[in-house]
């Protein structure tokens, strides 16, 4: 075959190769281009909206996710947790390195403004809204006004509800971009992909592997060490009797070993207390807490024709005008709480401390911290009336009785420093909407006048007056124990607000 003979090729190939070649040229001449302009306008965008945030995106929060990724898995201090996890399991430094590579990819996360203010906070306001009358406590603006730029705030809560999450990143919109430690629970497709992107990690809040913990500590103290706005559930997981729990130490710890206190940036913690009318897991809570102290694994199943079924009612309801919202849901902020000057106060550095006695330095901490968060925790309707309702078991209460002792608790609370929530200023009003958020849930019966618990509803009004237990110095109240309960058949939930139940 001389070289100048023809070679014939298919139509189809040579137009496959000229769309190629095409692709080729976009990618190498035009697509620079237009990511450098796409992220300058996005730089542009992030800089208009710090400045309407008190607390600042900080530019960690915005670094590329596999960069970011990289920058942690060749962190020191995880190197070297990897030579001592390879040489250890007596496995390849490259299983090792593959292995902490998967960590880093579970815990790090794509922070997008756009999907944390244009959809996460926009959903969590209409969510919020929706469900509740939402209403702002106990707040110190002037403290949080003066918090320096430069700190890191981290906002330190109760954990009552998985609404939680929703309520804080509406409360807080305004003012930042708050990062969570999301659990296993919300590694599902696709709330996974648009919790990572609104910021949150994910943990493994009962791993014991050395590794992991080592990968996941050193991002919250990278996350920490650049400024990052952070919201931690220091009870680690929901309260099951409604009362405040212990506080867990391993996410603070992480935040506070490597804190310089000579260093620019200080840490604050911003204590938060959160408190509902209505708290929607409230039966699945107390049925663990009743299982638990009979000595039983609390079974928790998830029954997706329940749900439907509660969202179809809901719907419904809405569309004939008959819903209503599950009372108040209010959230109080206390006075930030500065690590450097507890430093200094306490005399302690945790960068010096060896393991048992930074434990003991950063329990102190922690209980400091929930002792704050309790002070500032709401008071609502729905716990005072329960409150009183629980004082006077079995007996039952008149409706004058009845106003008059939440009025004097109210004035106790209120004297104490602590806030109550009384709508329209009308403490008479604030009564009613208690007793009127019972009643309707019929865990609150009324005859000639008299109310009473409802039969078998025990464990729920304990479990709202648990919420204020710690600011009346009264102890928890347990789970009923079985000779208090009724037979099984008679303890099917009850219809809730508008005869809805979950």
């Amino acid at each position: 075959m001389s070289m100048s003979s023809t070679v014939t090729l298919p139509t189809w190939l040579v137009v496959l190769a000229g769309i190629l070649a095409a692709i080729g040229l976009l990618d190498r001449l035009l697509m620079p281009g237009v990511r450098w302009m796409l992220h300058r306008r996005l730089n542009k965008a992030i800089d208009r909206l710090n400045t309407t945030l008190s607390l600042q995106i900080q530019p960690f929060k915005l670094t590329r996710r596999r960069d970011l990724r990289d920058r942690l898995l060749f962190d020191p201090e995880v190197l070297k947790a990897v030579e001592k996890h390879a040489e250890e399991n007596d496995t390849p430094r490259e299983v090792a390195m593959n292995l902490a590579r998967r960590y880093a990819d579970e815990i790090v996360p794509a922070f997008s403004a756009y999907a944390y203010f244009k959809i996460g906070a926009r959903l969590a306001r209409k969510v919020s809204q929706t469900l509740y009358r939402v209403r702002l406590g106990a707040t110190s603006e002037e403290a949080l006004k003066d918090i320096d730029p430069d700190s890191t705030v981290i906002f330190v809560m109760n954990h009552r509800s998985n609404m939680d999450y929703v309520l804080l990143t509406y409360m807080a919109a305004k003012s930042s971009a708050l990062s969570y430690a999301v659990g296993e629970w919300a590694r599902v497709w696709p709330l996974q992909q648009l919790i990572r992107s609104m910021g949150a990690y994910f943990i493994r809040r009962d791993s014991r592997n050395d590794l992991y913990r080592k990968v996941l500590a050193r991002y919250v103290h990278m996350a920490t060490r650049a400024g990052v706005t952070q919201a931690v559930f220091p009870e680690g997981g929901l309260s099951r009797d409604g009362a405040l729990r212990p506080p867990k130490f391993g996410l603070l710890n992480y935040m506070v070993c490597g804190f310089d206190p000579r260093g620019v940036r200080d840490v604050l913690f911003i204590p938060v207390g959160i408190n509902y009318d209505r708290v929607l897991e409230d039966r699945v809570l107390v049925s663990a807490a009743s299982a638990a102290a009979e000595n039983k694994r609390p079974k928790f199943k998830f029954r997706p024709s329940k749900f439907l079924k509660f969202l179809a009612h809901g719907f419904w309801l809405r569309i004939q005008g008959k819903w209503h919202r599950y009372g108040y849901a209010c959230v109080s902020f206390g006075d930030p709480v500065s690590l450097r000057k507890y430093i200094a106060e306490h005399n302690v550095d945790f960068r010096t401390l060896d393991d048992q006695e930074r434990f003991k330095a950063v329990r102190n901490l922690g209980e400091e911290l929930m002792r704050h968060v309790g002070h500032v925790l709401p008071a609502l309707p729905v716990a005072l009336v329960a409150t009183v309702l629980l004082q006077a078991h079995p007996k039952k209460i008149s409706g004058f009785e009845l106003k008059g002792s939440v009025h004097t608790l109210m004035k106790n609370l209120e004297e104490a420093g602590n806030y109550v929530h009384v709508p329209h200023a009308d403490r008479e009003y604030a009564v009613e909407v208690g007793l009127r958020m019972l009643t309707l849930r019929h865990l609150v019966t009324m005859s000639d006048g008299l109310y009473a618990i409802a039969e078998g509803e025990l464990d729920i009004l304990r479990y709202y007056a648990n919420s204020i237990a710690h600011i009346i110095n009264q102890e928890a109240l347990p789970a009923s124990s079985p000779d208090e309960k009724k037979a099984p058949g008679d303890m099917a939930p009850r219809a809730g607000i508008s005869g809805s139940e979950i």
